[in-house]
C-alpha cells in the first residue's frame, strides 16, 4: 500500500510540472552569434519565435557562413532554455524535497 505522504508528493509533483510547462511557454531567451550580427528569440518549449539577421552579413557569395551563424545563433539559444529549464526542475525538487536528487 502506497503511504499517503507519497501520494501527496506526487501531487504535488504533478501540479507543480503542469506549471512549470506554463512557465516555460512564457520564457523567451536570445541566442546569438557573429557578435549579434544573427539573433536568434525562441520560448522555454524551444520554439523558434524570431530569427533576426543584420543585412549586413549577407553575402551572396558566402551564404554558408550566413547558415552557420544561424545555427550557431539557434544553438545558444536551445542551450539557454535547457540551462532554463536545469534551473526550474531544480526549483522543484527543492520544493518536494528532492534537491539532493537533481545536480
Amino acid at each position: 500500500m502506497l503511504d499517503g505522504n507519497f501520494i501527496d508528493k506526487l501531487q504535488d509533483a504533478k501540479k507543480m510540472l503542469s506549471q512549470m510547462e506554463e512557465k516555460l511557454g512564457d520564457i523567451k531567451v536570445e541566442g546569438t552569434s557573429g557578435g549579434g550580427m544573427v539573433v536568434a528569440i525562441m520560448n522555454g518549449k524551444k520554439g523558434l519565435l524570431e530569427l533576426k539577421i543584420n543585412p549586413e552579413i549577407v553575402n551572396p557569395e558566402d551564404i554558408e557562413m550566413l547558415q552557420d551563424l544561424i545555427i550557431a545563433a539557434i544553438d545558444d539559444a536551445r542551450n539557454k532554455v535547457e540551462n532554463e529549464m536545469k534551473k526550474n526542475i531544480g526549483n522543484l525538487a527543492s520544493g518536494l524535497g528532492l534537491a539532493d536528487l537533481v545536480e
